[in-house]
């Protein structure tokens, strides 16, 4: 499985329900979506509700438009630094006695936009600190964050469960290291170079 990528485009629309539309909505009970919005969102001027295509009043859908954010002098280049992130494999490190003391080191590859690829060892502990700082920083971005990987005493070493983590923990370092508001903060070059 390929780890998550996100391009540096950002989708915006705008759309004026029309009242059969309305209806229908009511009808499907669909759950409406969370108000909370990014904060990357909001100083851009963009809302939840512009973030997808629909029917305008005369019924025909309203194109989505995105936006270059790779050129030089764009504040979105200026502050993404990485394209992807990959965990390559991991290492169960044994202790001194058996089942005491081990623990398991993540080998992880970063794809950056300007240099070659930048290889980082990690244990869980490292990420599990690195999410907690996010969360202390930046308190008002949590729901921009999927969710952490949880911990496991009983089975952390079995390869099936490790497996599992290696995806999950790919998926969350990816959409950290692409957030915007992530990318520049002391707290992620701090993880990823000490």
């Amino acid at each position: 499985m390929e780890p998550a990528s996100f391009p540096p485009a950002t989708a915006t629309t705008h759309c004026a329900a029309s009242p059969a539309r309305e209806g229908a909505k009511a009808a499907t009970a669909q759950p409406e979506r969370s108000s909370v919005v990014p904060p990357y969102w909001q100083r851009h001027g963009r809302h939840p509700s512009r973030m997808s295509s629909c029917s305008t009043d005369n019924g025909h859908a309203t194109p989505i438009s995105l936006e270059d954010h790779t050129a030089e002098g764009s504040e979105q280049c200026r502050v993404l630094w990485a394209k992807a992130v990959t965990i390559d494999d991991y290492v169960v490190v044994s202790g001194t006695a058996p089942g005491l003391g081990a623990y398991v080191v993540w080998n992880c590859t970063v794809e950056t936009l300007d240099g070659g690829p930048m290889k980082i060892r990690k244990r869980y502990s490292e990420f599990e600190d690195l999410h907690q700082k996010l969360v202390q920083t930046f308190p008002y971005a949590v729901s921009s964050m999927p969710q952490f990987p949880p911990k496991s005493v009983i089975s952390r070493f079995r390869p099936r469960f490790l497996e599992r983590r290696k995806l999950s923990l790919g998926h969350w370092l990816n959409c950290v290291l692409l957030n915007p508001e992530f990318a520049g903060s002391p707290v992620l070059k701090d993880f990823l170079f000490s």
